[in-house]
């Protein structure tokens, strides 16, 4: 049951990762791969948050997940690519594991992936890596909270166009 589990969740990851190379609409997005109680959360500090809206705050449920995709887009386009993300074998999936303080489901996927990202307000772009968990699987396999960690530094640089000096 376990490697069934394990197979799922790289396939439900995997297929998310791949939707967002050409992204649907988020109520799309949300809808197929996100269980009925998502969350999204991008890791940053709170100070930059006034140039980066997006960072620091989990956004929860259907409208804050959609919330979360409007001020992305509004702040970064994403270039994605066929290299994006790696092969399913480079997802790393513990059908057991849980994260602590969410709920009982279990389920943990990892991937790094790298694009190039450019500022909506400025035109200023930078390559870098980021880091997604995706967790709290529910029993259909379907994503609970989106995690990501990326480069909020090189972001709010782009953002408020500072010049490497």
């Amino acid at each position: 049951m376990t490697i069934n589990r394990a197979s799922s969740l790289r396939s439900c990851a995997n297929e998310f990762c791949q939707s967002l190379l050409s992204p649907p609409p988020p109520e799309e997005i949300i809808s197929k791969y996100f269980s009925s109680h998502p969350r999204i959360t991008e890791h940053g500090p709170e100070w930059a948050r006034k140039s980066l809206p997006f960072l620091h705050k989990t956004f929860k449920g259907k409208q804050g997940c959609e919330e979360y995709f409007q001020l992305l887009s509004e702040t970064l386009k994403m270039h994605m690519g066929p290299d994006t993300f790696p092969e399913t074998t480079g997802f790393i999936v513990d059908p057991d594991a849980k994260v602590q303080n969410e709920s009982q489901s279990k389920g943990i996927v990892s991937v790094i992936g790298k694009a190039r990202f450019e500022s909506i307000k400025t035109g200023k772009s930078w390559d870098e890596e980021f880091i997604y968990r995706l967790s709290d699987f529910d029993e259909n396999g379907k994503i609970g909270h989106w995690e990501i960690w990326a480069d909020p530094l090189s972001a709010w640089a782009a953002v408020n166009d500072i010049s490497d000096r």
